[in-house]
């Protein structure tokens, strides 16, 4: 069984986020091993400069790097990512799993993006959208579609 695991920044901190996440792992689990790994989210200082921003993510980019599996497919989760839709992302997790990797880490960084170091262990790089949006919303937004891409493949009524 494929071992589907969200590597972010932070913690949610409002209990409908935390539900709404539970709630795609749960259904996830008849598909995959999926999990959420957070890392600690690097505090700035009352008064920082572009160098204290650098070190934050720095430190942000080796917290997730060390929660990386061996021989993962990791997919970093970018604006400067390509950007597909349900489809296209379900053929991607498929090809995946068929090319013999047994687990796949998707990353979403801190406030202030993902470290260069992370961007480029990536095999992937995807985009949500040209538009931001709250890191809590990106997590529940990549957890449904994962759920989503795996019901695809799976030929379940919920994508239609």
């Amino acid at each position: 069984m494929l071992n589907v695991n969200i590597i972010c920044v932070g913690s949610l901190k409002e209990s409908y986020w935390r539900e709404a996440c539970a709630e795609y792992a749960k259904r996830l689990g008849g598909f995959c091993k999926f999990c959420i790994t957070e890392v600690s989210e690097s505090r700035l200082p009352k008064s920082y400069s572009e160098a204290d921003i650098a070190k934050v993510i720095e430190n942000e980019g080796k917290s997730i790097l060390s929660r990386i599996g061996y021989g993962s497919f990791v997919i970093a989760m970018c604006i400067e990512g390509r950007e597909m839709d349900s489809p296209q992302l379900a053929a991607r997790l498929e090809q995946t799993a068929l090319c013999g990797k047994s687990r796949i880490d998707f990353v979403i960084g801190g406030s202030y993006g993902l470290s260069d170091e992370v961007k480029r262990r990536a095999d992937l790089r995807l985009s949500m959208s040209p538009m931001t949006f709250p890191h809590q919303l990106a997590r529940v937004m990549l957890c449904e579609q994962i759920y989503r891409a795996f019901s695809i493949n799976a030929d379940t009524k919920y994508h239609k």
